[in-house]
């Protein structure tokens, strides 16, 4: 995205990446919910993991190029050979690998890459409708070649973008359908076909022995089990249970009660079971409550900023989480993207400047810290501090309940998928009801909380968004205008601010990484500054457990574990 890629045209395998990875095995990992499509790219429908994500891996469908995952944004070949794009990334060029092709061993030719990016601008997700919103034209360059140019939609992330949308067969997928739920296991050319399904509970992925690119370099040590199974649970300690049974392999631990006090069953104390703890240097998750501004109650964003100012970290971290998190004050946590702590610079305040209200002051001083309180859950001086904020906002205590100026009482509700999140949130409208703002705390099953999510049927909701250290146009899907009333995005809040907009745009066209950076910092300065979520905490490590006869490299990328280039040895089942 800026710069040169890091390794060499003649590298040998992904850094970590262990070449000599042993084939073989079966590996079975849990998943909190349900699916009714095996269908990961489309609106309708709850899809199935494991097919194409960036958790357990693209097992059944690849595109056209790999990002690595050592570096900001980098992508390698894959269906692509090679890419061939201009200084101002006008248009961008991709040749195909003669030797790609499909699990039914049909060669992935120009005529699919055309029929699947015009499939995904049409009928996929708005994610990659926007993608591909951006050609203008295709043209065929000999028997392997596509030249995708682009109209003034683009940006200098548009051919990276493109190259990792994933590539679908056009004798096999009916495209009159495609954008409806379906269970039939659909074909890919990535390392495993799709092998048994149980709707709802579990898809088993079968390794395809004739996988076209196992020894490309961008593969090696890559896709090494016979069998990939992931295993739906509705309920998370249920799901846990299962993993101290042997029933999962690989547990990913986000739970801080449970790490620190629930693995003293008897498999980890003979090593039959080990914990591991990673390291990554991305960005730490955005955590929080999303208000959701489309509702009444929350387009006064002084009101947002009290109720964020509301939340006791200092209580809640040291009664339910063992101390083990830290606070989140920035969309960029832990990374040199934050604009924690750091005064914007004359850059960032040219930038800015177009936008006079966007960002606080103390935002833009670097000195913005949340309240903090002392921990007791009685501190008068933390919920004074709230009080005074509200009141500010032209809200004032009546008879025990926090009403505005009409008489309308400060009241919402926090949707919750299932339970697993219920102690945090009444932590919060704990907090809330000692000022007499009345918070109601409702759990729904998976199904229902997705419908309500995608149609933003919701007042406040926990969400968390994963963070790189290359933002770019994903920040449209989630904070941009044009995605504040489209369905299925993920601009949960409503977002529609022209600061935003406008530093997105300055973000996806940089060419210098000290711009860009200087770019996101002001970026997390308006984030912050609007007040769209709750900031709750963040896990300052990766936690994992497994079973012994799970096998990793020894090195971690930058962006943490690397579940796809994991191996299973000696005990597998």
């Amino acid at each position: 995205m800026q710069g040169k890629p890091a390794l060499a045209a003649d590298f040998q395998h992904m850094p970590y990446a262990n070449p000599d990875a042993p084939k073989g095995g079966r590996v079975v990992y849990a998943w909190q919910g349900s699916f009714d499509s095996l269908n990961p790219f489309i609106v309708q429908g709850d899809g199935a993991r494991g097919l194409f994500d960036t958790d357990f891996g693209n097992n059944v469908f690849e595109s056209l190029m790999l990002r690595s995952r050592d570096e900001a944004f980098t992508m390698y070949p894959l269906i692509a050979e090679s890419v061939e794009t201009d200084d101002n990334r006008t248009f961008v060029t991709f040749t195909l690998n003669p030797n790609a092709k499909f699990s039914d061993g049909q060669p992935v030719t120009v005529d699919d890459v055309i029929f699947s990016l015009e499939l995904f601008r049409d009928k996929a997700r708005p994610i990659y409708q926007r993608w591909v919103g951006v050609i203008d034209r295709m043209e065929r360059v000999g028997e392997r070649g596509l030249k995708l140019v682009f109209n003034d939609k683009a940006d200098r992330e548009s051919p990276l973008l493109l190259a990792g949308i994933p590539i679908l067969p056009k004798h096999a997928v009916d495209r009159e359908t495609f954008d409806r739920t379906s269970l039939k296991p659909m074909i890919g050319s990535g390392p495993y076909i799709i092998d048994n399904v149980r709707p709802g509970e579990q898809v088993t992925l079968k390794r395809n022995p004739e996988y076209w690119a196992k020894d490309l370099p961008t593969k090696r040590g890559f896709d090494n089990y016979d069998e990939i199974r992931i295993t739906y649970f509705r309920d998370p300690n249920t799901m846990f249970e299962a993993f101290k049974k042997g029933l999962v392999d690989v547990f990913l631990e986000d739970q801080t009660g449970r790490w620190a006090t629930g693995y003293n069953f008897p498999a980890v104390s003979d090593g039959r079971v080990r914990k591991e703890t990673f390291d990554k240097q991305t960005p730490a998750d955005m955590l929080g409550f999303v208000l959701n501004t489309r509702r009444p109650v929350f387009q006064n964003r002084d009101v947002r900023r009290a109720l964020a100012g509301l939340f006791d970290f200092e209580w809640s971290n040291r009664n339910l989480f063992n101390d083990a998190y830290q606070r989140t004050t920035s969309y960029f946590d832990g990374s040199e993207l934050s604009s924690t702590g750091r005064p914007a610079s004359e850059v960032e305040k040219n930038l800015l400047a177009p936008y006079s209200d966007a960002v606080r002051p103390d935002i833009l001083a670097g000195t913005w810290t949340p309240p903090k309180s002392d921990g007791s859950g009685r501190d008068r001086e933390f919920l004074r501090q709230g009080f005074e904020a509200l009141k500010a906002a032209g809200y004032a205590m009546k008879n025990g309940r926090m009403v505005d100026a009409s008489g309308t009482p400060l009241a919402f509700e926090i949707l919750l998928n299932g339970k697993s999140s219920e102690q945090i949130s009444m932590a919060w409208q704990g907090t809330l009801a000692r000022l007499g703002i009345s918070v109601t705390v409702r759990s729904v099953d998976a199904a229902q909380y997705l419908q309500r999510q995608r149609t933003y049927d919701f007042d406040a909701m926990l969400m968390r968004y994963t963070s790189s250290l290359s933002p770019g146009v994903e920040q449209q899907f989630r904070w941009g205008s044009a995605s504040a009333r489209a369905p299925g995005t993920y601009n949960f809040a409503g977002v529609a601010e022209p600061a935003i907009d406008g530093l997105i745009n300055k973000m996806v066209n940089a060419r210098d990484r000290d711009e860009f950076v200087t770019i996101v910092r002001a970026y997390d300065r308006v984030l912050l500054s609007g007040a769209y979520i709750v900031p709750l905490y963040y896990q300052p490590q990766q936690w994992v457990a497994s079973w012994s006869h799970i096998h990793r490299p020894e090195q971690t990328s930058v962006y943490g574990y690397q579940l796809p280039t994991w191996w299973s040895e000696g005990a597998a089942r």
